[in-house]
């Protein structure tokens, strides 16, 4: 049976919609439709109600969605069995968004790589919807993310506290009237919040999707933002981004997302190691969050 078009049956029954799910597959509308007719022909059922509102599974649908997340598991499984390295007996696939490799990500992979030098280690980059389907799929066995999505199969445990503080690429910034205001969308939790606490900025006219990249954007603009305070410690040392005075913080944690059926010997031992990470990354973290206060009185008192 061709993988791919398992791989847009399971898009499509997450998504609830074809045209969402050619979206997250790269390809047209009427290539998802034709490898759906292709399943459903291949199955001699039909797996999908379509309608304006979207796509329901059927109850064929239902029964053969379980079967295909097996299909795709044996499938990523045989994969990456043969693909492991001569000299290395196990493998370990991770997945996690841009701004939590260099706080977490690549500790992590220090870490294992100590614990475990039989360990052949591949890492996957994107935001979550992307690194959600790569875990249903069993692309990767292990994924950081911000917004972790609940999937059948998946686990998800807290990381690490962050919080999302206002910085702008100038001094002096208003946050009642911030010049280049970017509404950062860090997911439902965060869009009410922020609604709560700045009701004039709920509307900027400018919406960034791009999670902790935003920082590139507005660093280089005249610009205003909020991003997690650990990823941008650096920029605001460096007096290339600053801290706007009496702006509200939000707690942002980030999450480590297990596929449950991964080897038990390596999620102890994963696990572990990331416990590890996670402690040394918080003792920092009191430090981070005690210099960037630091920063703020400074910058509130004009810098003397």
């Amino acid at each position: 049976m061709d993988i791919t078009l398992i791989k847009t049956f399971v898009e499509v029954a997450n998504t609830g919609s074809f045209v969402a799910a050619c979206d997250r597959l790269y390809v047209t509308q009427s290539a998802v439709s034709l490898r759906i007719q292709r399943l459903e022909e291949s199955l001699g059922h039909p797996l999908f109600i379509r309608s304006k509102a979207g796509a329901l599974l059927t109850p064929a649908g239902e029964q053969f969605e379980r079967y295909a997340l097996s299909l795709l598991k044996i499938w990523e499984e045989a994969r990456q069995q043969i693909a492991i390295p001569e000299g290395y007996s196990k493998a370990l696939s991770i997945g996690g968004q841009y701004s939590l490799w260099p706080r977490l990500g690549f500790r992590w992979i220090d870490a294992l790589q100590r614990e475990m030098p039989e360990l052949s280690i591949r890492t996957e980059l994107g935001m979550t919807d992307r690194i959600t389907r790569f875990l249903v799929e069993g692309v990767v066995q292990a994924a950081l993310l911000y917004t972790p999505q609940l999937r059948p199969g998946l686990v998800v445990e807290k990381a690490l506290e962050d919080e999302l503080i206002m910085v702008a690429s100038y001094a002096g910034a208003d946050v009642h009237s911030p010049e280049g205001y970017a509404f950062v969308d860090w997911g439902p939790e965060f869009t009410h919040a922020h609604a709560i606490a700045l009701p004039h900025l709920t509307n900027s006219g400018l919406t960034l999707g791009l999670g902790s990249l935003a920082a590139d954007f507005i660093a280089n603009r005249r610009g205003v933002a909020y991003l997690p305070a650990r990823a941008v410690k650096r920029r605001v040392d460096a007096g290339i981004l600053h801290i706007v005075a009496d702006a509200p913080r939000f707690e942002y944690p980030s999450w480590v997302v297990w596929r449950d059926d991964l080897d038990e010997d390596i999620a102890m031992r994963a696990k572990a190691a990331l416990a590890g990470v996670v402690q040394a990354a918080e003792i920092e973290q009191e430090i981070d969050v005690g210099h960037i206060g630091n920063m703020e009185d400074y910058e509130d008192d004009g810098g003397h």
